[in-house]
C-alpha cells in the first residue's frame, strides 16, 4: 500500500490537518461550503448546539447538531484554489489514516452543499430566486492538474463549449463537470436547475467592464451559447471546482445559488442578505430529509 510523506499531506503539531487545523472526528459527513468566513455563524445559528469553533486564515469551521443530524459548515474563501484545498484537506480527514500514512481501503463518501450567490446571465432569470447547479463549466486552470473523464456525451458539450469560445479566446481551456444524481434529486424539488459558469475572477473573467478591459465580449459569449436548448444561466467563482473534485474523490456535491444580480438587465437584489437567508433556510431544511 502506497505511503504519503509528511510533505504531501501535512499536520499540525496537535495531529489537525495544516490549512483546516481540524481533527478527523470534527467534521460531519455533510458538509456545508460557504466562502465568506462571516457566513458560517449565519448558517450555524440555527444548529441546535455547536460542538466545534476552529478558525485558521479564512477557513473558519463550526460543526453541531440540528436534533440527531451532526453537520459542519466551513469557509472557504473565494475562489477554486481555495477550495482546492479544503476539498483535499475534507477528504483526508475521512479517508486518510495519519498514522500508518495512507488511505484507508473502506472510503466514505462526503456530501458537499455549497451555499453561495451569484448573478443570472439571462434575463427571465428572475432577481432574488434560487437555483441548484446541474452542471458546470471551470474556467480556471485547477483541472490541469488533476484527472478529469468524460462521457461521450459529455465529451460532446464540452467539444461544443470550446467551439463557442475559440475564435474570441483561442487560449481558454474550460472544462466540465456535475452534481451528485442523488442531490439533484433532491434539490430539484424545490429550487430550478441550472448551468453554471465558475470564473477565475470577479470583474474581467466575469464581463465586467473596468479602467484595463474596456468590452465586454466574453459576457457576450456567455450568454449566447446555446446546445440543443442548453444554456449558461448563472456566473460564480467555486462551483466547477467544489463538482470536480468531488466527483474524484466520490463525494456527492451540490451548489445552491442565491440569485443576486442579473448580468442582462444590469441588476442588483435591493435585499440581498434576504435571499442568502431564504437559501441557508431551504437548504438546511432539505438536508434534514438527507
Amino acid at each position: 500500500m502506497e505511503t504519503y510523506s509528511p510533505a504531501d499531506l501535512i499536520t499540525n503539531p496537535d495531529g489537525s490537518i495544516y490549512h483546516l487545523q481540524l481533527l478527523p472526528h470534527e467534521i460531519a459527513d455533510t458538509i456545508i461550503t460557504v466562502g465568506d468566513p462571516d457566513r458560517v455563524s449565519e448558517v450555524s445559528k440555527y444548529f441546535d448546539r455547536i460542538t466545534v469553533k476552529k478558525q485558521k486564515r479564512e477557513f473558519h469551521t463550526h460543526s453541531g447538531y440540528i436534533g440527531n443530524q451532526f453537520l459542519t459548515v466551513i469557509s472557504t474563501g473565494i475562489g477554486t484554489d481555495n477550495i482546492e484545498i479544503v476539498l483535499n484537506e475534507l477528504d483526508a480527514l475521512k479517508n486518510f489514516d495519519f498514522a500508518q500514512r495512507n488511505f484507508r481501503d473502506d472510503k466514505k463518501s462526503l456530501n458537499i452543499i455549497r451555499i453561495g450567490t451569484s448573478g443570472a446571465l439571462q434575463a427571465e432569470i428572475e432577481m432574488d430566486s434560487i437555483l441548484i447547479s446541474e452542471f458546470a463549466m471551470g474556467l480556471d486552470s485547477l483541472m490541469n492538474f488533476y484527472p478529469i473523464h468524460y462521457t461521450t456525451g459529455q465529451q460532446t458539450l464540452m467539444n461544443e463549449i470550446k467551439q463557442h469560445f475559440i475564435k474570441e479566446f483561442p487560449l481558454l481551456s474550460p472544462y466540465l463537470t456535475f452534481a451528485g444524481n442523488n442531490l439533484v434529486n433532491v434539490f430539484e424539488k424545490e429550487f430550478r436547475k441550472g448551468f453554471t459558469i465558475t470564473a477565475p475572477g470577479f470583474y474581467a473573467p466575469q464581463g465586467r467592464i473596468t479602467r484595463i478591459f474596456p468590452d465586454n465580449k466574453i459576457k457576450s459569449l456567455y450568454q449566447s451559447f446555446d446546445f440543443n436548448g442548453m444554456k449558461f444561466t448563472n456566473l460564480e467563482m467555486e462551483t466547477a471546482g467544489i463538482y470536480a473534485l468531488s466527483n474524484s474523490f466520490g463525494h456527492n456535491a451540490i451548489s445552491v445559488n442565491a440569485i443576486l444580480a442579473n448580468r442582462e438587465l444590469n441588476t442588483f437584489s435591493s435585499h440581498p442578505e434576504l435571499i442568502v437567508k431564504k437559501a441557508i433556510e431551504k437548504t438546511l431544511e432539505i438536508i434534514s430529509q438527507l
